[in-house]
């Protein structure tokens, strides 16, 4: 099979809830997606399992040369919290460029060498089930593949991205100083362009001293649409979940101006429900009495058995609970995901796109 149908398997694997522990998490993902990304798994002076860090061991080891160049640490699915800690000693002990943290779902690609948290510190994070197989493919094989680490240009592929991704970070950081010192600037081109689309408006120009009283007034934290990306023609109108990413500065919710990020997409549709639930009190009772879910299940119950019935393994690792007594099952692709947040948005009396949207990923 190639790396798209390795993904594709394992995927399969990780909705059905059959990866109950680290052991066959590495059997089922973390060995096969390796082999079909070039490396040889089976000769473990190139592939090492349980290789010795200063007393301890990481899972794998992969070796160039020689050299430990990248870790790999295998969590538990869902279990991957707080691993990075342990991660980063034991790179930094040895020095290696690359490591990486997985829970099948989920992997964490890190540069320990660089400056900043474990946060700032991670390249990339990609989850297997919310992304497509072949977007999947393309970032696995520009980190991972064989060729790609064995020459380095895995590793410059990495340390580009990092340079990029804190650039954006400390850009996007200064923008409510940025904001605020054109707010208290009376002969800015702000004003300026506001006086002019008032006048083109109205037909009348507004006093300077009202222009600025308005721009004082506004909250410095005012989200502002991102400009139109330019797009094909298309013959039906965008749909307001699938253009939300195009507004949020990362995956979250923004909810009557109010942003609240998420670290996963389960994350931000639960965040969904409970932001709606705090809104109505009756939401999460009209929502759990819709004739129809999906196809097999209900998506909102009064408990954790009802939303997979007869799979204890499901409703241990994919059911969440929004409020007392109300479980939510997350064991969903992003799409569905998004189909549910415009259910919820449905039945809450408001449109997906306008007081609330939505990022998954």
């Amino acid at each position: 099979m190639d790396l798209t149908e390795r993904i594709e398997n394992a995927r399969q694997l990780l909705r059905d809830g059959r990866l109950a522990n680290e052991a066959s998490v590495s059997s089922g993902v973390v060995l096969p997606l390796l082999d079909a990304l070039g490396w040889p798994v089976f000769d473990p002076s190139v592939v090492a399992p349980e290789y010795k860090v200063e007393g301890r061991r990481v899972d794998f080891a992969l070796l160039c040369h020689g050299r430990p160049t990248v870790f790999v640490e295998v969590k538990q699915p869902g279990l991957s919290n707080g691993a990075d800690r342990q991660l980063f000693e034991y790179a930094f002990h040895t020095g290696v460029p690359i490591a990486i943290l997985t829970d099948g779902s989920t992997w964490h690609f890190y540069l320990p060498a660089e400056q900043g948290s474990y946060q700032e510190r991670r390249v990339y994070l990609l989850d297997l089930i919310e992304r497509d197989s072949a977007e999947s493919a393309e970032r696995l094989k520009r980190y991972l593949e064989f060729e790609a680490v064995a020459s380095g240009e895995a590793i410059e592929r990495a340390r580009h991205d990092y340079q990029r991704a804190r650039q954006r970070r400390e850009a996007r950081e200064s923008l409510p100083r940025a904001w605020a010192q054109l707010l208290s600037q009376p002969d800015s081109q702000l004003v300026t362009l506001l006086t002019a689309e008032v006048e083109s408006l109205s037909g009348y120009k507004p006093d300077a001293a009202d222009v600025f009283s308005y721009l004082r007034g506004l909250d410095a934290t005012l989200s502002i649409p991102a400009p139109p990306k330019a797009r094909r023609e298309s013959p039906r109108p965008p749909d307001p979940a699938s253009t939300s990413s195009d507004v949020l500065p990362q995956r979250g919710v923004l909810f009557e101006g109010q942003f609240y990020p998420g670290r996963t997409g389960r994350e931000v549709l639960t965040r969904v429900f409970g932001l709606l639930a705090e809104r109505d009190p009756a939401f999460l009772e009209r929502f759990a009495a819709l004739p129809k879910h999906g196809r097999k299940r209900r998506y909102l119950a009064r408990a954790p058995e009802e939303l997979y019935p007869g799979r204890p393994d499901l409703v241990e690792s994919n059911a969440l609970e929004v409020k007392p007594g109300w479980w939510l099952g997350t064991n969903l692709s992003r799409n569905s995901m998004r189909t549910i947040a415009k259910m919820a948005c449905k039945v809450a009396g408001i449109s997906l796109g306008d007081k609330l949207q939505v990022r998954f990923e």
